[in-house]
């Protein structure tokens, strides 16, 4: 059976070395085999499924807890789907909540940017119709904190 390196793990999945025997020593994976001469880890194919899984949760900002149970449903196949689901329904809107708030942030700087075009043109109406939008949007700004 081929093996793989740290080093090729980490290129690989785009989870630094750091972070790989992190998620070894907190259980995420392993644990991982070792080379009977060097004592470096090993990585089987059935490591890099795992592997592959966290690195995809990890970017959707998935935190280790939430990593943990997600690897214990997926072992218990079928009959822990709606745990599955349930728990990436509430990561899909943790996310939609983020980009809900990164949309009124865009809004406010694309407001005021308006504003200022406005006034770069000395144009008075465009620059007091920039000027409600963005009193609105303010609203929307304020509304996050």
């Amino acid at each position: 059976m081929a093996t793989i390196t740290i080093q090729d793990v980490s290129r690989r999945s785009g989870l630094s070395e750091p972070t790989l025997r992190y998620y070894e020593d907190v259980g995420l994976i392993g644990p991982i085999d070792r080379d009977e001469n060097s004592g470096h880890r090993r990585y089987r194919d059935e490591d890099l499924d795992v592997i592959e899984a966290l690195a995809c949760l990890r970017t959707a900002g998935v935190g280790i807890g939430d990593m943990r149970a997600y690897l214990a449903n997926r072992a218990r196949g079928r009959a822990a789907a709606a745990e599955q689901r349930d728990l990436l329904l509430r990561h899909a809107e943790r996310i939609a909540a983020e980009i809900a708030a990164q949309q009124v942030r865009l809004g406010y700087l694309r407001e005021k940017a308006a504003l200022w075009d406005a006034r770069d043109r000395d144009d008075t109406v465009a620059e007091a119709e920039a000027t409600q939008r963005l009193v609105d949007t303010v609203g929307r700004l304020r509304g996050l904190l």
